[in-house]
């Protein structure tokens, strides 16, 4: 009643204003946006025409270098009306940005294959690094104002497509940074895990590239939890028969090519890689979900060959892309260091400013790493670090992690993997990729949904007495054995907070109790290694049922210190559904076309000496 009788009071004075007679019209405000906008199509040397969008600061006077970005996700129909938030450091010294839809997306003519084959020497080939070239080629000779030196950068696929402008670049090609690019999509970013299929993720994501050309295109499932839709479609090809139906070529290729065969390796452009001649600023999250590996593997490849030091990496506790944010903690953990932000001010921005401007002071190279645990940034000159000694953490029958090697004759542990109820990546019900935030920290998740499952296994430490730093390579040796002829594990490191993490304040609200940091499981390492392809990554083998071997499974590079107080953990599984695609622990030829009686329950059997390698910086 009371907000009734507000309302009419309002309205009743607003009666008694009097009108006048000729009202004065306020003058229309034009919105005056950062930026002036153009769209033209950029010719290729094939005569395909590109949609290529160009944004030119207002107010800045002078030729500016250009900053180039191609991407398949679409370019802006206008002009943004303020900075992003990201561009708020380079603006400060002035670019005029170029982002172009690449061939067959959108506008822009052709066939978008998710092709990465590069042909140097072949000058009537088209691929992502010729049209690079030919479009900078046309850039430098056709917009006005611009210095005459271009710059590349851009985030997972625009990464990918910066870092292939490297293979021949254009002379004017002065600076570019791959950020989560990739080189090789069946060993690991987006697609697979050492030859295991990401299967929600190509799901979702071949098919936003490739069922529309005109648009991004998001799957919907008709199950609200993805979990079950997966395991109700049955195998990789039942979902390109019913729901793709061959209109997804990359997915249907996928079937085609279960094998680490030549339609992957011939597209791995990075080989072709020699001096490195272009500054380089490759940027990578440890918790990327989708492309943690590519970046580092390009950098490697460049520092093989760099005599004039021209190569840096940097790292962080980031998720995919959130470099590019402000982002002050890992998921859920707070850390209260505004680390994105810094990146782009502090290393990003200083990197092209030098490079395409000419200012500032030559940006270091080597590593620049924002570490996790201590939440502080640290320079390395090389990688593997100085000071760093492999170190064995072994898994114990007991369920215990220790740094002292089992006893003679110490006991196995066993558990029974069922395909027909894998484990899940994440907590259920499931979102598709797209469809919530929840994919996006995935990997910093508490592992603790997990415990109590009959097949994880969990071996935790003693709290460390002292901080313990592991700077590098990390990788899991187990001495494992299947009941059935093929089979997978997956390995996960874990920081485990201790019981009284944090204390509470104030009157908790609904949900915060299991949100709390006390006794909360961190992923720190997690990866997946198929059996079929322990001794050939191109021609399968099927496993000896009950014989013990050596599983080798890399868990990529890391920077983390677990603080005193804090345990570690690791667990063990043989699932990772749907992220991972089912193995079926039956040896058939392809598993992306195993039958339902294909899939059998196996035991796994996890032996004495299976440890983990920590490259453990000395105190």
């Amino acid at each position: 009643m009371k907000r009734l009788a507000i309302l009419l009071a309002l309205t009743t004075a607003s009666l008694s204003v009097p009108i006048a007679a000729n009202p004065v019209q306020a003058p229309a405000i034009t919105p005056q946006f950062p930026y002036t906008f153009e769209e033209v199509m950029v010719p290729m040397r094939d005569g395909a025409r590109l949609q290529t969008v160009i944004l030119r600061p207002r107010g800045r006077t002078g030729p500016l270098p250009i900053l180039f970005q191609r991407t398949p996700y679409g370019v802006p129909d206008a002009a943004p009306d303020s900075v992003p938030d990201n561009q708020v450091a380079l603006d400060k010294d002035g670019y005029i940005y170029v982002i172009q839809s690449m061939r067959g997306r959108f506008k822009s003519d052709g066939v978008f294959t998710l092709s990465t084959a590069v042909h140097p020497g072949d000058r009537k080939a088209t691929d992502e690094s010729t049209d690079a070239y030919d479009s900078i080629d046309w850039l430098v000779k056709h917009v006005t104002g611009n210095s005459g030196k271009v710059g590349m950068w851009g985030v997972s696929y625009p990464g990918f497509a910066a870092a292939i402008a490297l293979i021949g670049p254009h002379p004017a090609l002065k600076a570019v940074s791959p950020q989560a690019a990739w080189i090789d999509c069946w060993q690991s970013d987006d697609l697979h895990r050492n030859g295991a299929l990401r299967l929600s993720y190509a799901t979702d994501w071949l098919a936003m590239l490739q069922l529309d050309k005109t648009q991004d295109t998001t799957f919907v499932y008709d199950r609200y939890d993805t979990y079950d839709w997966f395991l109700k479609a049955g195998s990789v090809e039942e979902i390109d028969r019913q729901h793709f139906k061959g209109k997804v070529p990359m997915f249907t290729a996928l079937l085609d090519h279960p094998n680490h065969d030549a339609f992957y390796t011939d597209q791995r452009w990075s080989d072709r890689l020699g001096r490195t001649t272009v500054p380089t600023l490759n940027v990578a999250g440890y918790w990327d979900q989708e492309d943690p590996w590519g970046s580092w593997q390009i950098y490697f490849k460049q520092a093989q060959n760099d005599p004039d030091h021209l190569a840096t990496m940097v790292a962080g506790p980031w998720a995919h892309g959130w470099w590019q944010r402000p982002t002050d903690s890992l998921g859920p953990i707070p850390y209260g260091v505004p680390s994105g932000l810094q990146f782009q001010e502090q290393v990003q921005a200083p990197f092209f400013a030098y490079w395409l401007h000419g200012t500032g002071t030559r940006p270091t190279t080597g590593i620049k790493s924002f570490q996790s645990g201590s939440w502080t940034w640290k320079s390395y000159g090389a990688w593997p670090v100085a000071g760093v000694k492999p170190t064995d953490l072994f898994l114990h029958a007991d369920g215990s992690l220790s740094f002292t090697a089992p006893a003679a004759g110490e006991a196995c542990r066993a558990y029974v993997s069922d395909p027909a109820n894998p484990v899940p990546f994440r907590q259920r019900p499931m979102s598709g990729t797209y469809l919530s935030p929840d994919w996006q920290w995935w990997e910093a998740a508490d592992q603790r949904f997990v415990q109590g499952r009959p097949d994880v296994l969990s071996y935790t430490s003693a709290p460390l007495d002292a901080d313990l730093t592991v700077t590098g390579h990390v990788a899991a040796e187990l001495a494992a054995a299947t009941t059935g002829t093929d089979g997978d594990f997956v390995v996960k490191l874990i920081d485990v907070y201790p019981e009284d993490a944090a204390k509470p304040t104030g009157r908790p609200k609904p949900g915060d109790y299991a949100r709390s940091l006390n006794g909360y499981q961190l992923p720190i390492a997690m990866d997946v290694r198929r059996g079929r392809f322990l001794a050939s990554d191109t021609a399968p083998q099927p496993l000896v049922p009950g014989k013990v071997m050596r599983w080798d499974v890399p868990l990529r590079e890391h920077d983390h210190v677990f603080l005193k107080g804090h345990r570690l953990m690791v667990q063990v599984q043989s699932s990772w559904f749907p992220v991972i695609d089912r193995n079926p622990q039956t040896f058939v030829p392809n598993i992306a076309r195993a039958k339902p009686a294909d899939f059998k329950s196996a035991t796994q059997t996890v032996c004495a000496g299976s440890k983990l390698v920590l490259p453990v910086m000395r105190p």
